[in-house]
């Protein structure tokens, strides 16, 4: 999913000589009838988590599960800090995709038995997402669950404008640019928003990064890289007004405050499928609270899959969650006995039916129902992921790809600003950079 990474150092970094210190010989961490589970954020909501303590203490008599709630923007912070200590260490966490490669990579998780992994699902499971949380074809963090990114837009503003959804990326560019009027842009995006961004990247068949001869090298500077980034480039230029230093702001609150009213607006918005949830009028809920009606009016709000250059689906950044056991588990048994209830029949139809991508794609199916559903399968069969390089953590946790894009977005010369950043991301991406 859209994350906002903390600025912490690398897990390469600060883990390695902690977990190195405490190794099963040096230190066995106390046995406890008692796990903890980390969550992170709000997505997972309260009947999901319901389930998984009263399933789990049932299955475990005299055993508690108790969850914590952790955010995205400190997480890699909390895991650095608790993940090497046997005495502060969560026994089964969930993390980010584009965090796992780090953490898998430094022994911070316990491997997932071959004979576990398919009783869990095998083959099954989101593959792009097995690989994120694998080191040499050994499997430390499963998938959780999968998002992807579509555009939700104001769809009586742009039938008020004669303006259709868009067969081509080209198409959906001169649109939105033609849709910024005053205060209304026509596409709201921020300048510092990379993980939107690099959808343009993808769509024009450019890469991030690949490995050569066993050593990872930043590909900024691919002509098919550059031509994404300069089609972004201009799509910000003239038809957003957020500022450049923006990374990614609540863009649904631009459709909800109304479009032509005076108040900042936006005609169209690009964000992870549960954006819906943020999206619509106030209602009162069944606990008397206002929530967003998720879209209800369909007059007025409306959902289209970002086109690819030669039309089709565009290969947009996957979001989503991996989840794995601590590889200083004070329960190993009772951790795994965990992760049978995550990756049971009930609990993966429990996420697709509460709109998360489940983790196991036998139950994609069950999405299909509405036109939600479907457009989240459809992006994110064609989505990519950033590369599963040692060092991707720390380059996120610097904010290096949030300063490229602040200097596109600000006018510089895209093939220029390529070769500075891949000077400066090559080095980091095998992990051993040390930090200034």
């Amino acid at each position: 999913m859209i994350r906002r990474r903390a600025a912490a150092l690398t897990a390469a970094l600060a883990l390695a000589p902690v977990l190195s210190a405490c190794g099963p010989e040096e230190v066995v961490p106390e046995s406890s009838d008692d796990i903890v589970l980390w969550l992170v954020g709000a997505d997972t909501g309260d009947d999901l988590r319901s389930f998984l303590v009263e399933t789990f203490e049932e299955r475990n008599p005299g055993a508690t599960l108790t969850i914590e709630q952790k955010e995205w923007p400190t997480l890699v912070e909390d895991l650095e800090a608790s993940l090497g200590d046997p005495a502060a260490t969560p026994d089964v966490v969930e993390l980010g995709n584009t965090q796992a490669p780090t953490f898998t990579g430094d022994g911070a998780f316990r491997e997932i038995s071959p004979e576990l992994y398919e009783e869990l699902g095998g083959d099954d499971l989101l593959q792009s997402f097995v690989e994120a949380g694998s080191v040499d074809g050994t499997v430390y963090a499963l998938p959780y669950y999968f998002g992807s990114r579509y555009v939700f837009y104001r769809k009586d503003v742009w039938e008020a404008a004669g303006a259709e959804v868009p067969k081509t990326l080209d198409e959906f560019g001169e649109t939105v640019k033609a849709l910024r009027d005053g205060n209304q842009a026509g596409f709201a995006m921020g300048g510092q928003d990379w993980r939107n961004g690099i959808s343009w990247v993808f769509a024009h068949g450019g890469e991030l990064a690949v490995k050569e001869g066993g050593a990872w090298v930043s590909t900024l500077s691919d002509p098919d890289t550059v031509a994404g980034l300069e089609a972004w480039q201009d799509i910000y230029q003239n038809a957003s007004y957020l500022p450049a230093t923006e990374v990614d702001v609540a863009y649904w609150d631009f459709l909800n405050d109304g479009v032509g009213g005076g108040e900042p607006a936006a005609a169209t918005i690009m964000a992870p499928s549960w954006a819906r949830w943020s999206i619509g009028d106030l209602v009162r809920d069944e606990n008397n609270e206002e929530v967003r009606d998720g879209m209800a009016d369909t007059d007025r709000f409306g959902i289209f899959a970002l086109p690819g250059v030669d039309g089709g689906v565009a290969p947009v950044f996957a979001g989503g969650s991996n989840m794995a056991v601590s590889a200083l588990t004070r329960n190993a048994d009772l951790s795994e006995d965990l992760l049978r209830i995550v990756y049971s029949d009930d609990y993966q139809t429990m996420l697709a039916e509460s709109g998360l991508g489940p983790a196991n794609t036998e139950f994609t199916e069950l999405m299909a129902g509405d036109k939600f559903g479907r457009t989240l399968v459809a992006t994110a069969e064609a989505s990519k992921l950033t590369p599963p390089a040692p060092g991707w953590a720390d380059i996120e946790s610097r904010g290096i790809y949030e300063e490229l894009f602040k200097e596109i977005a600000r006018g510089g010369s895209v093939p220029a600003l390529a070769e500075k950043y891949d000077g400066i991301m090559t080095p980091m991406l095998d992990g051993d950079v040390e930090d200034e």
